[in-house]
């Protein structure tokens, strides 16, 4: 869309991975036993699709890394990934229907956050168009990323990096958005 609407500004494009956020941190919450408010700074990397890759890397529960609160490596990149990727079709197979309400909840929490603000040292994930080579990520693929929010303008946290793991989903989620972008624009 940003491609063919040029007259928009780049910065008021953005996608919904706020959903993926919500049910992360969910997942996160109920696994460590703690309250969802207490589950700061997990990530939605990329698409959002099977290949999106919920990222607690950085993420933290009552301030202490979530790799300590939940030392089960075999977990959170198994059952916690598949949960959060395949959540939205595990709904629609059980209820027969869509979770709109979760869907109508990310969309308020994303732009609450997106025009609110996010506060200091949190963030949340937004699907947003890469600026410049970010993160190694193509430039203008909307990608999710991880950052902070302030009177309506958003900045993808710098200087993260990743371990082996994470650079090979980061990749396959990447490289499943050049072909979409690809698709859409060879109409």
């Amino acid at each position: 869309m940003a491609h063919y609407a040029s007259k928009i500004p780049r910065e008021n494009f953005s996608c919904l991975t706020r959903l993926d956020h919500n049910r992360a941190l969910a997942q996160v919450a109920e696994k460590a036993k703690a309250d969802i408010t207490h589950v700061k700074n997990v990530i939605i990397w990329g698409n959002h699709s099977g290949t999106q890759y919920p990222d607690v890397s950085f993420a933290t529960v009552n301030g202490k890394p979530v790799k300590e609160v939940i030392p089960d490596e075999k977990y959170l990149h198994g059952e916690f990934l598949t949960t959060v990727q395949k959540r939205g079709a595990a709904i629609i197979a059980a209820r027969k229907a869509s979770s709109a309400l979760s869907a109508a909840k990310a969309i308020k929490d994303h732009i609450r956050s997106w025009f609110l603000g996010t506060p200091e040292n949190e963030w949340v994930s937004m699907g947003v168009l890469t600026p410049g080579n970010k993160y190694g990520i193509d430039e203008n693929l909307c990608f999710s990323f991880p950052c902070k929010c302030k009177d309506f303008k958003y900045e993808i946290v710098n200087g993260l990096k990743w371990d082996e793991f994470s650079k090979g989903k980061i990749e396959a989620t990447q490289k499943e958005l050049q072909d979409e972008r690809k698709d859409a624009l060879g109409i």
